[in-house]
């Protein structure tokens, strides 16, 4: 039988008995998404090239976080009510369909609404991540199974970009998304029977009705693709007409999937879900553009992007250990804070990036930014799990992947606003990322202020 989280007789380890496989399928399929994302983001100005449209750049990645909202929700809340198994099959599924239209994609257009598709199965992998981590490993072991499933960016950081800039070379960049199909079957079969051999410990009853969540996240998703919309180079009526009806469908949507005092960052679960919001539209809304600021604008070939991309995901995955020990010791408070200062330090550098700051030392500038995403991310998901009620995983977690999903994909479409209205007013891609950079800088600022309403000590 499974050991519940809660039983004091439960193992010692994250690699015991029945739960050493529930650890390998879940390191194994969040390594497929890590492999995917830094591929992606290594490629993309080769398949821009290719297919044309600089001007959708931003919404590559922007409708895979969008169709993130969607998978998180639903599996989240379907979680809670009939445990982890079947949302985590359908997941893949629409993962892996995503890959496939992607990998065949015509045009740029076809290329987004790939990624929208593949965002939603993709979304469900961190949910029920989190959930089996919330519900199947002992307080004082999540910090540690965090820590685990963080390093399982470690191989893809080392060899993705490489991987994915030779394999682009050699049979194209459509290689980069059919490649991984194989192994989406490889980790289905290791992680469902796990999942479903804890069933037992892993159901619970969630309070309110279903449709409710799923139609907010419906709206959040329609009203943030408006927002996306408006700022993108639209036409300035058709942008107002978006703007006007978007902000208020996706503000009143995100506040019906959050709990009671997001908007002001009351301390407690919404701070933490706040605060990680802040995290992702700054940190990712420059990641995303790390590439294209050493192919685009300071005219490199594509492995020193993957180098850069790949020092900082070693970097993340060292930071992820530190905190493993740190905040055990000072509480997410002090970690966090610390992280978003140095994450504002290393955003500060990208200006030096497109700018002058000899090469040696640009490639190494991102990897300060990947430490300061480790030391902050892996200690919010635990504040939350440990704040969050004995059942209520699934609605926590699901607030806090929203919140994650939404910073990131307006971090992301934001800074490709800018990308796009250079493209139309002929501005150089250099002069349209720092106006990105700027934004994220900002965002980042507004971080170190916010950690300050996260909870001193760590949550048990």
């Amino acid at each position: 039988m499974p050991v519940s989280p809660h039983s004091t007789s439960a193992p010692p380890g994250i690699w015991d008995h029945e739960r050493g496989r529930l650890t390998l399928g879940l390191v194994l399929t969040v390594t497929l998404v890590a492999f995917e994302a830094l591929a992606i983001s290594t490629v993309m100005p080769v398949v821009a090239d290719d297919l044309g449209g600089l001007s959708l750049y931003g919404w590559v990645f922007s409708g895979f976080f969008l169709g993130n909202l969607l998978g998180i929700v639903f599996a989240g809340h379907a979680a809670d009510r009939q445990g982890t198994a079947v949302p985590f099959l359908v997941g893949l599924v629409l993962f892996a369909i995503g890959l496939l239209v992607a990998g065949l994609a015509p045009s740029m257009g076809v290329l987004v609404a790939s990624r929208v598709l593949q965002g939603i199965g993709a979304g469900v992998i961190p949910a029920i991540t989190y959930i089996a981590v919330g519900r199947s490993y002992p307080p004082m072991l999540r910090p540690r199974a965090f820590a685990i499933t963080a390093t399982a960016w470690l191989i893809p950081g080392l060899i993705g970009p490489v991987a994915s800039s030779a394999i682009a070379e050699v049979w194209g960049w459509r290689a980069v998304f059919l490649a991984l199909l194989p192994f989406i079957l490889l980790a289905g079969f290791i992680t469902l029977p796990a999942l479903v051999h804890s069933s037992g410990v892993d159901r619970a009853t969630t309070v309110g009705p279903l449709s409710d969540h799923r139609r907010a996240a419906v709206l959040l998703t329609l009203g943030s693709a408006m927002v996306l919309g408006a700022i993108s180079g639209v036409q300035p009526v058709v942008a107002v007409g978006l703007a006007l009806v978007g902000v208020p469908l996706a503000a009143r949507s995100f506040i019906a999937l959050m709990p009671p005092g997001i908007m002001r960052a009351a301390p407690g679960i919404p701070a933490a879900i706040a605060v990680r919001g802040i995290l992702t539209f700054s940190f990712f809304g420059t990641d995303v553009y790390v590439s294209l600021s050493f192919q685009d604008v300071r005219h490199q070939p594509t492995w020193v992007a993957g180098l850069s991309l790949t020092i900082c995901t070693i970097c993340w995955s060292v930071a992820v250990w530190v905190q493993e020990r740190w905040i055990l010791r000072v509480g997410p408070r002090r970690v966090v804070g610390v992280g978003f200062v140095l994450l504002a330090i290393s955003i500060l550098l990208m200006f030096g990036v497109i700018g002058s700051l000899p090469i040696p030392l640009s490639i190494g500038v991102w990897g300060i930014g990947g430490f300061a995403i480790g030391l902050c991310y892996a200690s919010l998901s635990v504040t939350v799990l440990g704040l969050a009620e004995p059942g209520r995983e699934g609605a926590a977690t699901a607030s806090l992947q929203v919140s994650d999903v939404l910073g990131i994909a307006l971090g992301v479409g934001v800074a490709g606003a800018f990308v796009a209205l250079g493209e139309t007013r002929s501005w150089s891609t250099g002069g349209a990322l720092q106006w990105a950079f700027a934004c994220t800088l900002a965002m980042a600022v507004v971080g170190v202020a916010a950690s300050r309403r996260l909870p001193t000590t760590l949550p048990t």
